[in-house]
């Protein structure tokens, strides 16, 4: 049985309410958890590439080299294809917190819910620790995440209405009243 439904979380899946590319996060993590998250994505079959700046970078290195590595550094990035068609991207810019993006518009349907809760989870069960998502620029405010009590991804707010969210919701009334 999937973690979440599509009907229960379609709004937060919409790329014009969440933004394309919603805020993922695990806080309160050490380099040891980001070393576990890179030997959990080199060793689970998934396509990666390690990029500085804009150029690809060659071997995935030790967490410990990428965070010893000087403040103006080139910033780097670990891209992950778990599937085909859907880019993970992973910016170590804190030893404290992982951070990666997704693009919901690559997430549709209950086969993009499933490959989410999916990826969450694997990530989630590997740190043993939450990973959560908020809306793109919304950091404080998680809507789903991997809670590692259930063991499970689930809603952390409840969804909420496109209409009402974009101000469509009065079109919409007058429309069934017969007056749009």
């Amino acid at each position: 049985m999937p973690d979440l439904l599509w009907d229960d979380v379609r709004d937060f899946l919409d790329p014009d309410l969440m933004g394309a590319l919603p805020d993922l996060f695990v806080p309160e993590v050490s380099v040891e958890d980001w070393q576990a998250l890179f030997d959990l994505v080199e060793a689970s079959g998934w396509a990666w590439e390690w990029r500085v700046g804009v150029s690809p970078g060659g071997a995935l290195p030790a967490a410990a080299e990428v965070f010893a590595r000087p403040v103006d550094a080139e910033t780097v990035e670990l891209r992950v294809q778990p599937v085909a068609g859907v880019l993970v991207i992973f910016r170590p810019r804190s030893a404290e917190e992982i951070d990666f993006d997704v693009d919901l518009r690559e997430l549709q349907g209950q086969a993009g819910v499933d490959l989410l809760c999916g990826l969450l989870r694997t990530i989630g069960r590997r740190l043993g620790k939450v990973v959560a998502m908020t809306a793109e620029g919304d950091h404080g405010n998680p809507v789903l995440g991997f809670d590692p009590v259930a063991d499970r991804v689930v809603l952390m707010a409840e969804p909420r209405s496109m209409a009402s969210v974009t101000g469509r919701e009065a079109g919409a009334r007058s429309r069934t009243a017969g007056f749009g």
